[in-house]
């Protein structure tokens, strides 16, 4: 299942879209609705992280 961030180290934009890309994998293209529940915060999260100013270029 996925896994929370943890509150001392925001995980990189890599690391969450590595997550979404596995849970479009395991899911086979299609989100049952609590998946897509975690997709919803993973993009969240990845977008959070993309415009992060601690972000790597």
């Amino acid at each position: 299942m996925a896994t929370t961030p943890s509150s001392d180290r925001r995980r990189t934009a890599d690391e969450v879209n590595e997550e979404i890309r596995a849970l479009w994998l395991r899911a086979g293209g299609r989100l049952r609705p609590d998946e897509r529940l975690v997709y919803e915060r993973l993009v969240t999260e990845w977008a959070e992280a993309d415009a992060s100013p601690t972000h790597a270029a």
